[in-house]
């Protein structure tokens, strides 16, 4: 099997990675919400630096071009889409910059040979920020600001068939539908059964689904999430607990290596921070095994 990305029990295997370039460096700030640290010389080092530590754990990454297409946010590949082992699900973004992204993501999981079983269209919105999977059959999927009820629906209808279920929690508005606020901002995956989380923001629902299951919930430093937007909090499993994350943030590394993590940091200020997505926005795995 060639793809499927949804058992957090194996490690990383492919993944796609599309590199800042062209499209980043003639972004206005303002029109993307990016912050006053964005540096798009420096971003297109930082996310270099990414790759070379998703590259050294073994995984094989596939970059998807980066031309002059005046879409900045296309290099967080994590949002227009997700592949399950039955094939990828190519989402319809919330955010109205973003919304020609997902065809390049259908195009490019042509190239790579990976069948795409259902995509998103019309009014039904659904961002892969927002998704994660509470075990390899269950989707949890945030509603708020990117992802909308007919999206939740349309998500579910595509799954099905599968024997996939999808389990829908509410988003709080936190600074509004301009920030970024994903379900994934709140909850990291660091393994099968385990995760760090935002507690304070996090759905009650979801907290008390995942102690259910057993999941061992590591509750992030309140001031390393605010300090960051969140970004302590997004953190990228190469393996079950074997994870990267940006630099920067000591007391939230410390807390995932004392629960028996190795964590390996990268420079994100220009890129992540500024830009609001950190190293699981910038992946999109396409194998785990």
């Amino acid at each position: 099997m060639l793809y499927g990305a949804e058992d957090r029990s194996k490690p990383l295997a492919r993944v796609i990675m599309r590199a800042p370039g062209p499209a980043m460096a003639a972004a206005k700030p303002a029109d993307w919400h990016y912050g006053p640290g964005f540096d798009p010389v420096q971003a297109e080092a930082q996310h270099a630096e990414l790759a070379r530590v998703v590259a050294a754990s073994g995984a094989t990454v596939h970059w998807m071009p980066s031309g002059d297409d005046g879409l900045s946010d296309a290099v967080f590949v994590q949002d227009p889409s997700f592949v399950t082992r039955h094939g990828a699900v190519v989402l319809n973004m919330g955010k109205a910059l973003r919304r020609r992204e997902p065809a390049l993501h259908a195009d490019f999981y042509k190239a790579l040979g990976v069948p795409v079983i259902g995509q998103l269209s019309g009014d039904a919105t659904v961002e892969s920020g927002d998704c994660f999977w509470l075990d390899p059959d269950t989707l949890a999927v945030g509603r708020g600001a990117r992802t909308n009820q007919a999206g939740i629906d349309a998500l579910a209808s595509i799954l099905r068939p599968h024997g996939m279920a999808v389990q829908a929690y509410d988003l709080p508005w936190w600074t509004g539908p301009e920030a970024c606020l994903h379900l994934m901002s709140l909850v990291s995956p660091l393994g099968p059964d385990i995760a760090l989380i935002h507690a304070p923001l996090l759905p009650y629902a979801l907290w008390a689904d995942m102690k259910a299951r057993g999941w061992a919930l590591l509750h992030a430093p309140e001031d390393e999430f605010m300090q960051s937007n969140g970004l302590s909090l997004n953190v990228l499993a190469l393996a079950p607990r074997d994870l990267v994350m940006v630099d920067g943030f000591p007391k939230t590394r410390a807390l995932m290596e004392a629960a028996g993590c190795r964590v390996q940091v990268f420079n994100g200020d220009a890129l992540c921070i500024a830009c609001e997505g950190g190293p699981t926005c910038l992946t999109r795995p396409v194998l785990r095994r």
